[in-house]
């Protein structure tokens, strides 16, 4: 079903043009509608998302047996496949969006100066976001309810495999929003699978585009950042360290190491390379092995590791560069704090970092030096997400240093200008 109703058949060229031109056009009366009236938008679609379920779920069928005919792993199809049960769940996550304070408009600072005149800086929309993404059908959702509470449009873009559950759920996203009187076009999805409308939206739409938002893999991330001509919010790898100092808490290093690398490996906040201070690694390396290893990760160490566990796969230099996404995971033996951070700061990618000590000072220098989105003392590293920041949702971790940074959540797709009231005042 087409985003677009023509009467004639347009060129791709032509076609995107148009949801740019609607996006920007349903962005200026998004902008100047009140908090009430999104939440009220928010609180239909999700009502609209249920009752739609028959027609979202015949979609996902399809796309199911696409993906099974092209062969795709049972990780893959899982995380395509929609039931009753996680509508419901995609529908409450925009209910909880709904429940978050709307940021438009709000107060991040006020003063006054000399002159007198009264200066606050106010948080106002983006205005057109553009969300490349790939097979999860949950992020149309997600990424449609994050915009219109933080009163953006959005021009959404699935993968191929995805696309007809895609397709259903902004239908009915969209109907939700028209029966609540808000405009249907802030929320547009781009119903080809042809690669060229990614193209297209990465050039900007002549202007109608503010930002682009990946969220994907690697080969997609790197694409979007490579070729956009518009600022891009995005994070490449999440190659995330844990730093065991020798003033951890031995039994708080076990757990918090096994939950941060295997309660799911294939997520950007999995660990990736462990880093034990040599005073405590002889006790503490074979305690922190056992339970990954049984839980049936493989460990790869440096020369001063495998000395401790000979049965460890030797770590090369690449292993300091990889984001498995794997039961898989490096270890390096480091001298001291400095050590830690000198390894991070070489092959960290800025998006989490943890500390595990009991030395309050020993955190703090750690928090305070790590150049990184996320920063953690003593909790796993898959906290790393902006629910569990209650953020409500993200629609991704950031690592770059403009804008946003971390999870982006409402708030973070938002920029703000400065509202300046004067009584009269001249420049002298």
């Amino acid at each position: 079903m087409s985003m677009i109703s023509s009467t004639h058949h347009p060129s791709l060229h032509d076609q995107m043009l148009e949801i740019g031109r609607r996006a920007r056009a349903a962005s200026s009366r998004l902008a100047s509608l009140s908090a009430a009236d999104r939440t009220r938008g928010l609180n239909a679609m999700a009502d609209a998302l249920e009752t739609s379920q028959t027609y979202i779920l015949d979609a996902n069928k399809r796309d199911m047996s696409g993906a099974r005919s092209k062969g795709l792993t049972d990780a893959m199809l899982d995380r395509l496949m929609l039931d009753a049960k996680r509508l419901r769940g995609v529908a409450d996550a925009v209910r909880a969006v709904a429940a978050l304070d709307d940021p438009v408009g709000s107060e991040i600072a006020r003063w006054t100066v000399p002159s007198g005149l009264d200066i606050a800086r106010v948080r106002t929309p983006l205005g057109v976001i553009g969300i490349i993404y790939e097979s999860r059908p949950n992020v149309t959702a997600d990424a449609a309810a994050l915009c219109l509470r933080s009163g953006n449009a959005a021009i959404l873009r699935a993968g191929s495999e995805s696309l007809q559950s895609a397709l259903a759920i902004a239908t009915a996203l969209r109907s939700g929003l028209e029966g609540a009187g808000l405009p249907a076009d802030a929320i547009q999805l781009v119903d080809t699978p042809d690669r060229e409308a990614v193209g297209h939206m990465l050039s900007g739409l002549d202007g109608k585009v503010d930002v682009i938002v990946p969220r994907g893999g690697k080969g997609l991330v790197a694409r979007v950042q490579q070729d956009a001509r518009i600022p891009v919010i995005g994070h490449l790898e999440g190659l995330c360290h844990a730093y065991v100092d020798a003033d951890a808490d031995p039994e708080k290093a076990v757990n918090i190491v096994l939950n941060a690398k295997m309660r799911r490996t294939g997520i950007c906040g999995a660990l990736e390379t462990l880093l034990v201070n040599e005073s405590v690694a002889s006790n503490l390396l074979p305690a922190i092995a056992a339970p990954l290893r049984d839980a049936g990760c493989e460990l790869r160490g440096d020369e001063a590791a495998r000395a401790i566990l000979p049965d460890m796969v030797p770590a090369t230099e690449e292993d300091w560069r990889t984001e498995y996404l794997a039961p898989i995971l490096s270890i390096r033996i480091v001298d001291d704090l400095d050590d830690a951070l000198h390894h991070i700061a070489t092959f960290g990618t800025g998006h989490t970092e943890l500390v595990i000590t009991e030395n309050n000072s020993t955190a703090e220098r750690f928090l305070m030096d790590v150049d990184a989105g996320i920063v953690l003392h003593n909790a796993s590293t898959q906290f790393a997400d902006g629910g569990e920041f209650g953020m409500g949702a993200e629609i991704g971790i950031a690592t770059g240093r403009i804008h946003a940074r971390g999870p982006v959540g409402a708030e973070q797709l938002t920029i703000f200008k400065y509202v300046v009231r004067g009584t009269g005042q001249t420049r002298p």
